[in-house]
């Protein structure tokens, strides 16, 4: 039985690409659907980066104030 002959360009499933086209190949491709993201403004970005701010704040105060509740009441019950 004759081998099928593959022609430049064309998937071979006995070799795969070496790793170089491989990396080629990828960089290609994630630049291509870089350009497909819809990136946010500054006002965007610092309208959320100041809502993160203020989520792990509010957080900070929450678990500082439930930490000092139970340490206060592990040290009643210890002595």
């Amino acid at each position: 039985m004759a081998k099928k002959q593959y022609q430049v360009g064309e998937a071979n499933p006995e070799k795969a690409p070496n790793p170089v086209t491989r990396l080629v190949r990828y960089l290609e491709d994630a630049k291509g659907e870089l350009r497909k993201i819809t990136w946010p403004t500054l006002k965007e970005t610092r309208k959320a980066t100041l809502a993160v701010l203020g989520f792990v704040a509010v957080m900070a105060v929450i678990l500082g104030l439930v930490d000092l509740a139970l340490s206060s009441l592990i040290k009643t019950i210890l002595s």
